[in-house]
């Protein structure tokens, strides 16, 4: 076993070039998945023509936790680097980075890592791989269960909350071989993006720690940033995969409704608006772990069929004669801080580049009617899902205002107002398909200003003009929410203070695979995440 700053590539270049190409954990049986062994060690160790011996790469700047989640697999598998060592890097780097960033909460002890990660490497040492993940340290959102490890969902009243049993998306990274080393921070119960609470705090912005890191899967993307997690989950209602990837220059993916199955929960019929998927610093990787994170599980009735093994293909990276219908500011319906505009345009112009055609493209669509629907429907899920804090005097005094004011909203609406906002819901969704007769995909921002003070709660205005309520702000992401398809959140570039901008490509409903097809050819050629956070060291 290698022993030194190299490790045996696999491929020509770095960890993107050439797709995903991992087995992941497949299902087996209704509650688990079965992890598939990885590819045999030898086949990727490449000769050089003159030697015929293993050509070792150097590894990147930042060592260890600079790899590619595929590449930090495949020096796993093929042991050239050992489980122990992977995890000291990455403990090693949350120790130095951490204390300033607050992306990492409720961390489990260092010794319990370390003793896990040995036995991971016993375990290949025997021959036995759980999947592409063995030995990967992980830490999934405080908002989805974790077994042994506190999920706060960032409420001081659920300090001590330790569920009995793994989110389903969890129980997958287990089963492909992740060592989970705590959680990632979130704002109070995910409401509001951006990642504060009054229980761990703030987690900045990485590229300025003064600004917001977006939310609610804040804490995900800045430890993606800083290179203290490869890869990362994350959950989105309202753009919480997509504003703080957009945000801190790295990509998140909102899978199709039910693509990613969402629970195990108390109800399990009416909440479809929120979904969990993948974040990372590049496509390939995002989608192998989708294929992790993706498949039916029969306690989830909305859960799609497949099993996710569509993601772990290798990636194309062909966009040419895509046609991209570019909705900017819907037409003047939203307000744009400036600059936003022009810095998703100049991503645009690199998939004409590509040999995408792209035009100006506008909703036949009541966008003020949209907006109403979202607030009902998402009043009605919070207040339902939230009642039991509320209802307790001792836990609503906890409560942030946003959260209270969601539930009372809620509670105050009658079903006929609820079916209502449905109807436009499936009016939307009639008006997205009708768009998408015409073109392949569509894109909008991640947000509507560039990260913002982060000891406001939210902005109140954008560009003159008053947001009335503290997730106004955010109204660019619901045109995907409402109509339950993929959407890519992709580095778009820095505006004119430096700060990261992302953009925002949907799908047509189930097209997760065509989505990810096209953000890994942008992904080949963007020269986004090449610039690196100034925090990282």
């Amino acid at each position: 076993m290698l022993r030194s700053n190299q490790i045996r590539p696999d491929r020509a270049q770095d960890g993107r070039r050439t797709g995903t190409g991992v087995a992941p954990a497949r299902a087996t049986g209704e509650h688990r998945r079965q992890a598939t062994l990885s590819p045999d060690p030898h086949a990727m160790m490449k000769p050089t023509p003159a030697t015929g011996t293993p050509s070792p790469t150097p590894l990147p700047a930042t060592g260890i936790t600079g790899l590619s989640a595929l590449d930090l697999s495949r020096a796993i598998q093929a042991r050239d680097l050992g489980c122990v060592e992977v995890m000291t890097a990455f403990l090693d780097r949350i120790e130095a980075l951490n204390p300033r960033a607050n992306a990492l909460v409720s961390l489990r002890p260092r010794e319990a890592l370390l003793a896990e990660a040995r036995a991971a490497d016993a375990e290949l040492a025997a021959g036995r791989s759980r999947g592409w993940l063995h030995g990967i340290p992980q830490a999934p959102k405080d908002l989805t269960a974790t077994a042994g490890i506190p999920t706060t969902m960032g409420f001081r009243g659920l300090r001590d909350h330790l569920p009995k049993a793994d989110s389903v998306l969890v129980e997958r990274s287990r089963a492909a071989g992740a060592i989970l080393i705590g959680k990632t921070n979130t704002p109070e119960f995910g409401l509001g993006s951006h990642t504060y609470n009054a229980l761990f705090g703030t987690t900045p912005n990485a590229w300025d720690p003064a600004l917001s890191a977006g939310g609610s899967s804040g804490g995900a993307a800045v430890a993606l940033a800083l290179h203290m997690l490869p890869v990362a989950d994350g959950s989105d209602m309202m753009g919480s995969l997509r504003n703080p990837a957009g945000w801190n220059n790295v990509y998140g993916f909102r899978p199709s409704m039910g693509r990613v199955p969402n629970g195990p929960a108390p109800e399990l019929f009416f909440q479809q608006l929120g979904h969990e998927g993948p974040m990372a610093r590049n496509v390939a990787d995002l989608a192998m772990l989708l294929a992790t994170q993706a498949g039916r599980d029969p306690r989830l009735p909305l859960s799609l069929a497949g099993d996710g093994a569509e993601f772990a293909a290798p990636l194309a990276g062909d966009a040419r004669g895509k046609r991209i219908g570019w909705l900017g500011d819907l037409g003047g319906h939203l307000a744009m801080a400036p600059g936003v505009l022009d810095t998703c345009e100049s991503a645009l112009r690199i998939f004409e580049a590509m040999g995408c055609a792209v035009e100006p493209a506008l909703p036949q669509f009541d966008m003020a009617r949209l907006w109403s629907a979202w607030v009902v429907l998402r009043s009605f899920l919070v207040s339902g899902s939230l009642r039991a804090v509320h209802d307790l005097p001792r836990t609503r005094a906890l409560l942030k205002p946003e959260a209270i004011w969601e539930i009372e909203t809620g509670r105050a609406l009658t079903g006929s107002q609820v079916f209502e906002a449905s109807v436009t819901r499936s009016a939307w969704y009639q008006e997205v398909l009708r768009l998408f007769d015409r073109y392949d995909y569509l894109a909008l921002p991640t947000a509507q200003l560039f990260p913002f003070d982060a000891g406001e709660p939210w902005p109140k205005e954008i560009a003159g003009r008053r947001m009335d309520s503290y997730h106004r702000w955010m109204e660019v992401v619901i045109p995907g929410s409402m109509a339950g398809i993929p959407v890519l959140a992709v580095p778009a570039s820095f505006g004119a203070q430096g700060l990261p901008m992302g953009l925002q490509i949907m799908g047509p409903p189930h097209a997760d695979r065509a989505v990810l097809e096209l953000g890994h050819a942008y992904d080949l050629v963007q020269p986004h995440t090449a610039q690196k956070s100034p925090l990282a060291g």
